[in-house]
């Protein structure tokens, strides 16, 4: 049996997401169709009798037609049946799920590398405040009697400290050699650049140049390209700009403590 990682979706129609016309509620016309009889429909597409009513009536509402009929006696005994609207929509929604299908095909036939790629999607997919998002893999973790320090490579040039409680540590199931993210603020990191002299208690200094700038009112976004091909953004004030003569093109530190780091695991 293949077990690699394939392209799955899925498609509903509606006029929000609130009512959606799905491939269930597709089924139970086509049964409609098929049986003319609703209550054989709704035991066929396993849901129950007032159910299967909800469904038609919001369907209803939503193709602003009346997509079944019903007759009581006559020649044929009665039931519910399809209108021309009902085999309409039937008709188009299977239409739109073959296309979608041949889709799905084109995809997976044109992604050779499925599963390396997927994890760059996943990467894509995760929100978060911290304007600082890395990827990186942790390469050691030193324990001392009350938090652990984790030491994680963002890059071939550049890698980053943490210093988390045992609790999370054992929490998070973090081992040498696993897939992690690094969160910073952009708030929680300051600028130093060649010219300052000092020496800061910090475990975490990465080097690189001014690629941008953004400036506010008080305040300037200044985002560094990090040796390793990262990017790193800093909130400086408008002050400390001009003071460091920060601009794009200026050679500049990227300092944060490793206690204000964030980090996360993949699911």
């Amino acid at each position: 049996m293949d077990k690699s990682m394939q392209v799955f979706g899925g498609i509903w129609m509606g006029k929000n997401d609130d009512s959606k016309i799905s491939d269930v509620r597709i089924s139970l016309l086509e049964k409609i169709g098929e049986f003319g009889s609703i209550t054989q429909a709704a035991k066929a597409v396993g849901i129950s009798y007032k159910t299967a009513w909800d469904a038609v009536d919001v369907m209803s509402n939503l193709s602003s037609d009346s997509l079944v009929e019903s007759a009581t006696g006559g020649k044929g005994g009665g039931g519910t049946h399809l209108t021309a609207a009902g085999k309409k929509l039937v008709q188009t929604y299977r239409m739109i799920q073959k296309e979608h299908e041949r889709f799905l095909s084109n995809i997976r036939a044109g992604v050779d590398d499925f599963e390396n790629f997927y994890p760059v999607i996943r990467r894509l997919s995760m929100k978060s405040s911290a304007r600082n998002q890395f990827f990186g893999r942790v390469t050691q973790i030193l324990t001392g009697s009350v938090s652990a320090e984790i030491r994680i490579a963002i890059s071939d040039k550049d890698e980053i400290a943490a210093i988390i409680t045992h609790e999370s540590l054992e929490n998070l199931e973090i081992k040498v050699g696993c897939e992690i993210w690094v969160l910073i603020k952009s708030s929680s990191v300051i600028l130093g650049t060649e010219d300052d002299s000092f020496k800061l208690s910090v475990s975490n200094c990465l080097h690189g140049t001014v690629l941008r700038m953004t400036a506010g009112k008080d305040s300037s976004d200044v985002v560094l390209a990090l040796d390793g091909g990262n990017t790193v953004s800093s909130i400086v004030s408008n002050e400390s700009v001009k003071r460091m003569g920060l601009k794009e093109g200026v050679k500049a530190s990227a300092i944060f403590q490793a206690s204000s780091i964030l980090l996360g695991m993949p699911n």
